[in-house]
């Protein structure tokens, strides 16, 4: 495993990891999976689902493939309720076999082949993983990625935080997933910084500021309606 990526054990019983020489953590050490469900599910997937309950195939884009948790939550909803995702997410940095092997995310055995199928998914390349769900993982960065305008209709955010990378949430970034978002779109992040608030408020979002998942005070929540 390399130095500097560390497996923890979070908050709720689930695993996250540590990037040692950024001293920060792919997710919430109040829990991993808690904060997933929490942001990227129930306040962003569901929220537009109740919203926009037509619509015949959700298109999501994922900054952050990272431990790979979001994208398994999606789509474990998409079969719980039959619902047709296509998933494109963006990595770096992807992760090691022998590191994401170890994590705990699976409850049951379907979930783990799942899981194992979304991981060993080929790189640049599209993918059925289920009837349900397919997946998209593009090894490059945010700033590198072509991105065709009015495509997705929900952004989950989930880059490392400001703090420690703060080229991610540069306002030049957030106008490209600002332009990748269809109308009506939802963008959600973990994130609740007042310049991200105001950034996004700019570009022409309609920015809610909402109750985070435990251990957090705030996450935001922000809709193109036009």
């Amino acid at each position: 495993m390399p130095d500097e990526i560390q497996i923890i054990t979070t908050g709720d019983g689930s695993h996250s990891l540590l990037n040692t020489a950024l001293n920060e953590t792919y997710h919430s050490v109040h829990g991993a999976k808690r904060e997933s469900v929490h942001v990227f599910i129930q306040h962003g997937l569901k929220y537009f689902l109740q919203h926009h309950p037509e619509s015949q195939a959700v298109k999501i884009f994922e900054v952050g493939f990272g431990t790979g948790l979001n994208a398994l939550l999606t789509a474990s909803f998409a079969e719980t309720y039959q619902k047709k995702i296509l998933y494109t997410s963006i990595e770096a940095f992807p992760l090691a076999e022998k590191i994401w092997r170890q994590l705990n995310y699976s409850e049951n055995a379907t979930e783990q082949t799942l899981f194992e199928k979304l991981h060993t998914s080929l790189w640049n390349s599209g993918i059925d993983i289920t009837a349900h769900f397919g997946l998209r993982k593009i090894n490059t960065t945010l700033q590198q990625l072509p991105i065709e305008g009015n495509h997705f209709d929900i952004v989950f955010f989930d880059a490392f935080a400001p703090a420690k990378q703060p080229e991610m949430w540069e306002k030049a970034l957030l106008e490209k997933v600002y332009y990748g978002l269809k109308s009506p779109g939802v963008f959600v992040t973990y994130c609740a910084k007042g310049q991200l608030k105001r950034d996004l408020r700019d570009l022409g979002f309609l920015v809610e500021t909402l109750a985070g998942p435990p251990g957090k005070k705030e996450m935001v929540r922000a809709l193109k309606n036009s």
